[in-house]
């Protein structure tokens, strides 16, 4: 159960013209699962993306870095997205690289395309042969399914353990016009900022050059799906992929109120998708912010952070409800800032003071704490009193749910 997260519903979910999606039942995991999804853009869009750094990345991942590369140098556009579920095409070598291909070219030559207009994604269990020949017998049902305002069977189609389907809407006034900006999202479990284990999708009518795009699209993705975590596993799969099609007539700028307006826009549709994500963290019961200030660059306010995040004793305390907070405080210490002046931290539970200049605050009550760590969504914040710098990241509890989960997701 997603934790004060509410299903998305349909009618909320706006179209972004120049935009059409299908989906299809397939039959790779499950049958009668909506499992693939085809996305097909207009003429003139630009399409940006950012990958996990996995080593053992899929080799959909690797297809999509070449396709991006391979159509910016010959003056093409991505015309085509095909996603699957229930298997992520990662560890399986040359074979998986070639199935990747072929659902490209099968797709390609359906719609018209060339195959380097198709980007391919996969997510689901790793080491296992794609099922190549049920994608490509699913392909006709989805693109006969395409339309503009189909995005809640889009979100349904990306799922793995998603308890819910994850997606999100919202409109700009740029220069007295109407810009439109609609994502989704999947993930759960292995989870890890550098990239999260997850799909992230969202499309804009916008007009954004293909290098403005990118370079957004990195950013974005810093304070976003790079700053969520689940359980500290970083994913094979990771992907998180921004759309323009120009429809709108709006072009953006790369400086200027036009451009501060539609940046915080994007920022703030990724942010509620990465927040999803931790929401419906496997077994996930609380949501927890957790925020870091005072440290010398933003770098090591996250690595304080991430310590603090992804500690089993921390997340399994605030499971319990138990205001076991020295926990956090060994967590500060092993970040990995070598010359920390315990003396100036500070440490609050909500608006609790809990730990001041490095010891327990003289008035800090356990029962405080624990009032605290009853609540559903939580935050904890630190000052490290060595300088300026700030980062935010989120991240929820560790349950026995998600134990059972994770050792029965191939049954």
């Amino acid at each position: 159960m997603s934790v004060n997260s509410p299903l998305p519903v349909a009618s909320d979910l706006l179209p972004i013209k120049g935009l059409r999606l299908g989906h299809a039942e397939a039959g790779i995991k499950k049958p009668g699962r909506k499992d693939v999804l085809v996305l097909e853009l207009a003429e003139g869009s630009s399409v940006a993306g950012v990958f996990t750094k996995n080593r053992f990345c899929a080799a959909p991942v690797q297809i999509c870095r070449e396709h991006l590369l391979a159509t910016k140098k010959a003056g093409l556009q991505v015309r085509a997205l095909i996603i699957n579920t229930g298997n992520a095409n990662a560890g399986t070598g040359e074979p998986g690289y070639q199935h990747a291909i072929q659902t490209c070219d099968e797709l390609a030559q359906l719609m018209g395309l060339k195959r380097e207009q198709v980007l391919p994604f996969s997510t689901g269990v790793i080491l296992e042969p794609l099922p190549v020949q049920k994608i490509i017998a699913a392909m006709p049902q989805a693109i006969s399914r395409l339309e503009s305002d189909n995005w809640f069977n889009a979100a349904e189609s990306i799922m793995t353990t998603d308890t819910q389907p994850k997606a999100c809407s919202r409109k700009i006034e740029i220069n007295g016009q109407v810009v439109t900006l609609t994502g989704i999202s999947k993930g759960a479990g292995m989870i890890h900022p550098n990239m999260a284990t997850m799909l992230g999708y969202v499309a804009t009518d916008a007009k954004v050059s293909q290098d403005l795009l990118q370079a957004l699209t990195t950013e974005v993705a810093d304070l976003s799906f790079n700053a969520i975590t689940i359980d500290g596993d970083t994913s094979t799969n990771d992907s998180f992929i921004v759309m323009a099609t120009g429809a709108a007539g709006v072009e953006i700028p790369s400086s200027g109120a036009s451009y501060q307006a539609f940046r915080q826009a994007l920022i703030e549709i990724s942010q509620s998708l990465a927040q999803m994500i931790v929401r419906d963290g496997e077994g996930a019961t609380k949501f927890i912010t957790i925020q870091i200030d005072g440290g010398k660059s933003d770098q090591e306010c996250k690595q304080v952070a991430e310590a603090i995040a992804h500690s089993p004793l921390v997340k399994t305390a605030f499971f319990a409800s138990d205001p076991n907070l020295g926990r956090i405080l060994a967590a500060i210490g092993y970040a990995g800032i070598a010359d920390l002046d315990v003396g100036g931290v500070q440490l609050w539970l909500d608006d609790v003071w809990v730990a001041k200049n490095g010891g327990r605050h003289p008035e800090y009550k356990e029962e405080d704490g624990q009032r605290i760590m009853k609540k559903s969504e939580i935050k904890v914040r630190a000052d490290l009193g060595r300088g300026q710098s700030s980062q935010t990241i989120w991240t929820c509890d560790l349950s026995h749910e998600y134990v059972s989960i994770n050792a029965d997701y191939r049954s």
